[in-house]
């Protein structure tokens, strides 16, 4: 039985303390996306078109489209990442009437499981799911995603001492390989484990632990996946991403 989904009016009818001054074109291209991703056509954690092709299809400028998505991430609807694209962070609200509600009801919310979760539980989470998003990523990726990939690397690459900065980066480069598996059940899974890591209790440990030569190696390793990847080594890809983990197992018992 398909899952069913109350509809749900754009946040921007109820709440108008946080609207912005837009002109009647921008409101309407936003509830047109929002409507698509109530839909379900863009789930939680996908990128969205890029801004060039969003004008091709409502056939507006490009100044008029990124005004509709900063107007939907005022509302959390969608995360703007510069260098990134932008991204899907509104959840559907599962109908009153699925019988299924009750059930559903009982898995923790992201902010549950960063006061339930431990690192080790993280860890072991993040290094079943990662081997075959590497896997299905080094198969599936698109050039223009591996253009993504290498731009991410690039940003990551010239952080020396940042931590704060390299921590996100970090993190960026490793969605950005989810989101190259085009599987969007996937990017869900790792989106969860991507906004726990954010949180700051998370952020912070993760920040104390990335000293300048902390830094330097992971950026090694990630250039030698970005190359596996490039290259279409699955074998070489997966090893490296287990071998990341590995480390991050290792740093986490040294920590402790």
């Amino acid at each position: 039985m398909s899952d069913t989904y109350d509809f749900e009016a754009p946040p921007w009818i109820d709440d108008v303390t946080r609207h912005p001054l837009v002109t009647p074109r921008v409101k309407e291209i936003a509830t047109r996306l929002f409507a698509r991703f109530a839909s379900g056509e863009y789930p939680f954690g996908t990128r969205i078109p890029a801004e060039r092709d969003l004008a091709d299809a409502f056939g507006d400028s490009r100044a008029t489209i990124r005004q509709a998505l900063e107007f939907l991430a005022t509302y959390g609807i969608v995360a703007r990442r510069p260098g990134s694209g932008t991204f899907v962070s509104y959840q559907r609200k599962r109908s009153s009437h699925d019988g299924r509600d009750e059930r559903t009801s009982s898995f923790p919310a992201v902010d549950q499981l960063v006061e339930t979760a431990s690192p080790f539980a993280m860890n072991i989470a993040s290094s079943i799911l990662a081997p075959e998003m590497t896997r299905l990523a080094t198969i599936y990726m698109s050039a223009r995603d591996v253009a993504d990939l290498q731009n991410q690397l690039i940003q990551l690459e010239a952080i020396v001492t940042e931590s704060d900065t390299f921590a996100m980066l970090e993190e960026e480069f490793m969605m950005a390989i989810a989101r190259g598996t085009h599987n969007s059940l996937i990017v869900a899974m790792y989106a969860i484990l991507h906004e726990v890591r954010r949180h700051p209790q998370w952020a912070s440990a993760r920040q104390q632990a990335l000293t300048p030569a902390k830094i330097k190696s992971i950026q090694l390793m990630f250039r030698s996946l970005y190359d596996a990847i490039e290259r279409r080594n699955v074998e070489t890809a997966v090893e490296i991403i287990r071998l990341y983990f590995a480390n991050a197992h290792e740093d986490m018992i040294y920590e402790s």
